[in-house]
């Protein structure tokens, strides 16, 4: 059974969350305040945590960031503010995801299998030997999940590495877009762009010596990117 995490400071709404995820066999705990939600997901063993952005206390893009230098679960980030800069924010900082309140408990329930049912099948494998990309110094070792640039281990997010990797196993092929995010975050990417545009721009300050002429995902203006080989 997977356990999830809720950090919402509003009790209503989390327990209104909790219910739906619960009737969907998922186990769920709630932390009130950020310090107590960072400490629970840091501590704990969560497979996914549902952030609240304005908290009490440490806000929800900072307990975002610390839950990533640690921790590779997904992370869908939820709102009230509906500013594109907040959603951006958010991204950059290793969210997988980010819902603008008010939302159906339905789409939330979705969201959170499309985002664990992607995670385990990507982590869960059980080959005996590494699965690896290997790409003009870019070593992608899927089985562990992780990223060496010229012999250099580079920290990827969730989505960054899922990204990554199709992209390097799809080269020289041009995705919009839309057709990223519905690979990657198996939803429907309708006014969530920037959630692809984000993603792109952290890989390349991995990944690329310069950022402004990258070498690896380029850029086809009006269509989408594509991985050189």
């Amino acid at each position: 059974m997977s356990k999830i995490l809720i950090v919402e400071d509003e009790v209503a709404i989390a327990d209104l969350e909790k219910d739906y995820l619960e009737l969907s066999d998922f186990q769920v705990d709630i932390s009130n305040t950020g310090d107590e939600g960072l400490q629970a997901a840091l501590s704990g063993d969560y497979d996914l945590v549902i952030l609240d952005l304005m908290l009490p206390g440490i806000d929800g893009f900072e307990v975002c960031k610390r839950i990533r230098e640690e921790k590779n679960i997904p992370i869908l980030m939820v709102s009230a503010k509906k500013d594109d800069i907040d959603k951006i924010r958010g991204l950059g900082l290793g969210a997988d995801d980010y819902m603008t309140k008010p939302f159906s408990p339905s789409e939330l329930v979705a969201r959170v299998k499309a985002h664990l049912a992607r995670y385990e099948r990507l982590v869960g494998t059980g080959k005996p030997q590494n699965d690896i990309v290997e790409i003009r110094g870019i070593r992608i070792d899927k089985t562990a999940r992780r990223v060496y640039v010229d012999g250099v281990e580079k920290t990827f997010t969730t989505k960054e590495f899922d990204l990554l990797t199709f992209l390097a196993e799809n080269p020289n092929h041009v995705y919009t877009k839309e057709e990223l995010f519905r690979e990657i975050w198996d939803m429907d990417s309708i006014g969530d762009i920037a959630t692809v545009t984000v993603h792109i721009k952290k890989i390349r300050e991995k990944i690329e010596q310069d950022t402004a002429k990258p070498q690896y995902i380029e850029t086809i203006w009006g269509v989408g990117y594509r991985f050189k080989v």
